[in-house]
């Protein structure tokens, strides 16, 4: 599940209710759905699409999407550094930013301006909305892998807007995950995308 890191106030949020509270005070949706019990993560983009049509065509209504699809990013993901260069840097976009995670993990730093970045690391079973025009950034933890749904408003995908005075290169990626969490480990460093 979702972890909220708040770096300046030295405050994390591992906890389901209080998380979600903290979130939907930021706008943004954050909830979990079923991995196994509906479809092996690892199929074909369609049988994952097909398994997950309820949920998606219940955003589709709600968000007005108009289209879904599966990214597949893993360390041997030809051109990778360039494609996640796209999203390190802090930006914004027209349109909602919907991922449902199915494998891997990432981190999402977003900077409310008037308020102390904070980072969404997210998980397998994580779906999670960044809504328009919120400034944020996109990290990859340290296994380089994730596997998601990706929902978009508009057909040709979204354009990110870059934040002349970003804030994302003062952030070090550091995902801890709930193994960690747990104190069977140190943390995992993350890789900047």
């Amino acid at each position: 599940m979702a972890i909220v890191t708040i770096p300046a106030l030295a405050r994390r949020i591992t906890d389901r209710a209080e998380l979600d509270a903290f979130l939907a005070a930021e706008g943004i949706e954050h909830d979990v759905w079923p991995l196994e019990d509906r479809v092996d993560p690892a199929a074909p983009p369609e049988a994952i699409l097909a398994a997950y049509a309820p949920e998606i065509d219940a955003l589709k209504r709600r968000g007005g999407f108009v289209t879904a699809d599966v990214i597949d990013v893993r360390p041997e993901t030809p051109n990778l550094e360039a494609l996640l260069a796209k999203f390190s840097k802090e930006h914004t976009h027209t349109e909602d930013e919907v991922r449902f995670i199915l494998q891997g993990s990432g981190i999402f730093h977003v900077n409310p301006v008037a308020r102390p970045v904070y980072a969404i690391e997210v998980h397998a079973g994580d779906l999670i909305s960044v809504p328009r025009d919120t400034r944020h950034w996109f990290d990859l933890c340290g296994d380089r892998r994730i596997r998601a749904i990706r929902l978009f408003q508009d057909m040709s995908g979204w354009t990110p807007h870059y934040a002349a005075d970003g804030v994302h290169g003062g952030y070090q990626p550091l995902c801890l995950g709930p193994a960690q969490l747990a104190g069977q480990g140190a943390g995992s460093g993350g890789t900047r995308l």
